[in-house]
């Protein structure tokens, strides 16, 4: 477990899937009340959370009471929004804030977390993709030092849906 400022980190095990899939759809629920077109309830089931857990990292982020704040996946490559790319990044996915029990800035020191691993295996570069259709995203991700590097106007999901993603990236001092 890693502490930073008052939040505790750990690594996800198969058991907090379904922790998970309630965090992303209160997240989904929220960006939906906001106008953000992006995530939906339901998108993400256990199975998917346990797969990210097995063939990457989760990372789950607590208060010091316990409670889950947030979380995020962590992936080595990302094929299919990035094409196939020398080992020099690690890939930032499904940032989420559980709001109603998040301190001010738990966002920027979970993204902070995700950097942290990223560097801690050598790797210099931070990416993200964020829907081309949410500027808010956009903006908060450029205001955490990340800078457009490219885009996918073609991403398709599971669903069939096909959406434009904005690329980005962030050097990290390694």
């Amino acid at each position: 477990m890693i502490i930073d400022d008052g939040m505790l980190f750990r690594q996800a095990v198969e058991k907090d899937a379904g922790t998970l899939v309630k965090l992303h759809d209160q997240a989904a629920r929220w960006m939906r009340a906001n106008g953000i077109d992006q995530w939906k309830p339901g998108d993400k089931d256990a199975e998917h959370f346990r797969a990210r857990i097995r063939e990457g990292e989760v990372w789950i982020a607590e208060d010091a009471d316990g409670r889950v704040v947030g979380a995020y996946e962590l992936w080595w490559s990302d094929e299919e929004a990035w094409g196939v790319q020398p080992r020099v990044a690690g890939y930032i996915h499904r940032l989420m804030i559980e709001r109603s029990a998040a301190p001010a800035g738990a966002g920027m020191r979970i993204l902070e977390h995700a950097e942290y691993r990223i560097a801690r295996t050598g790797r210099e570069r931070a990416r993200l993709d964020c829907v081309s259709t949410n500027p808010r995203l956009l903006a908060y991700y450029q205001g955490a030092g990340y800078r457009v590097v490219g885009e996918c106007p073609s991403k398709q999901g599971k669903d069939g849906r096909v959406y434009g993603v904005i690329l980005m990236e962030r050097r990290l001092d390694v």
